[in-house]
């Protein structure tokens, strides 16, 4: 198995790309932008979606996704894409995405019989094998919207993404667990989204700085965990990135490794290179 990295900013710009993760070529974590950027013959592929919440930046693409597969899969008798989230997520989605106003109702066209996409309620701390192999599961997040982030595993080796998400004692304590329980996880990707200049707005907001998520660190206990950091408006990089040592004497002392994460990387789960990751990128500040 293997995860790409689609998109994973904050904001936009003419090479930032907001948060979409590709797994194998079936399943997607987040349709942001960065699927803007998959050739339709493997958007037509894809077959499952997960989604942490209904932000725009986190679900921009969904819509034209729905679309793009349509008659291909209703010629092959593939069934609908199904796209997962809480159940409040979903209907805020069909409220007031898929409304036959901003977009075309996919959860009833082509027909009620044979709709485009179907959506799938998950629970926080729900865990599933979507399929053969391949485990999913739901972590707490805390942001200013019904949100989770997500586990995968394959192999005993684990893969988690925060989502967007604040200040979040239950998820530290579930990746803690993870680790005792033998499926620990081995790559972390956790937003980091606004400097310290605004944590007043990023409390506000659900969102984590580098100096909270540095306090957050402090209660991981998980084992050796490479460490990336996302969600980073393309605007707040280079103080973000100047505010770094704190969190890496932090993150050095829980044995995380401290990594930018970078629109193109690559996570593999067969074990080779030490992080696992292609074109990868250690922070050296």
């Amino acid at each position: 198995m293997q995860i790409s990295v689609l998109g994973c900013a904050g904001g936009m710009d003419t090479r930032a790309r907001t948060t979409c993760f590709l797994i194998d070529d079936d399943t997607l974590i987040d349709a942001g932008t960065g699927l803007f950027d998959l050739p339709l013959s493997v958007q037509q592929g894809i077959d499952h979606v997960f989604i942490t919440h209904a932000h725009l930046d986190h679900i921009a693409a969904l819509p034209l996704l729905a679309d793009a597969g349509v008659r291909q899969r209703m010629a092959q008798g593939r069934g609908p894409i199904r796209v997962y989230a809480l159940p409040e997520v979903l209907e805020a989605m069909h409220a007031h995405l898929f409304n036959q106003q901003i977009w075309p109702d996919f959860t009833v066209l082509p027909t009620p019989q044979q709709p485009a996409i179907q959506l799938v309620p998950l629970q926080t701390g729900e865990r599933l094998e979507w399929t053969a192999g391949r485990w999913l599961e739901v972590l707490p997040a805390r942001h200013t919207v019904p949100a989770v982030g997500y586990a995968v595993s394959h192999g005993g080796v684990a893969w988690a993404f925060t989502g967007d998400t604040g200040r979040n004692p239950a998820l530290w304590q579930r990746l803690n667990a993870m680790h005792a329980e033998g499926h620990g996880v081995r790559w972390l990707v956790t937003e980091t989204t606004f400097p310290n200049t605004d944590q007043s707005f990023a409390d506000r907001s659900g969102h984590l700085t580098v100096s909270a998520l540095a306090e957050e660190l402090e209660a991981l206990d998980a084992g050796e965990v490479e460490l990336f950091l996302s969600h980073i408006k393309p605007g707040d990089m280079g103080a973000i990135l100047r505010e770094l040592e704190p969190l890496r004497t932090v993150a050095g002392q829980k044995r995380c490794r401290l990594h930018l994460l970078q629109q193109g990387q690559t996570f593999r789960f067969n074990g080779v290179p030490a992080s696992g990751v292609e074109n990868d990128i250690v922070l050296n500040i």
